[in-house]
């Protein structure tokens, strides 16, 4: 049985946001503050590359903050290739909490097909 499920993402588990850099092979996030163009922000600091300043993740709400200046200061394609990788990783964490195991298949239009076998341990 075959079912397609539409995620969007709030990012909130620190966890998973460590997985998706590592996925894309990005440096470790870090708490700290960052300066973006207009003011300060605290959280999860994630580089993208090509950005001129880091994306701000506030796991306590979900929330992102970021300043790429309409794709000046950084390809909005990063951002999108992050909240992939975050959606797939924190998918994979909860479904292997739960004892299910997971296959990710790479699709020829750059999306993920994860198919998650219930009980069949990871």
């Amino acid at each position: 049985m075959s079912h397609v499920v539409t995620v969007q993402a709030e990012v909130r588990d620190p966890v998973a946001v460590a997985a998706s850099c590592r996925r894309l092979g990005l440096p470790e996030p870090v708490r700290g503050t960052a300066h973006l163009f207009e003011r300060p922000a605290a959280g999860l600091l994630v580089r993208l590359p090509g950005w001129l300043y880091p994306l701000v993740v506030q796991p306590e709400d979900g929330r992102l903050e970021y300043d790429h200046y309409e794709g000046r200061w950084g390809d909005p394609a990063q951002l999108g290739r992050f909240l992939q990788a975050y959606a797939l990783e924190k998918a994979t964490l909860e479904a292997r909490k739960r004892g299910h195991s997971v296959l990710e298949t790479h699709l020829a239009d750059s999306s993920v097909r994860l198919s998650i076998r219930v009980g069949a341990g990871s």
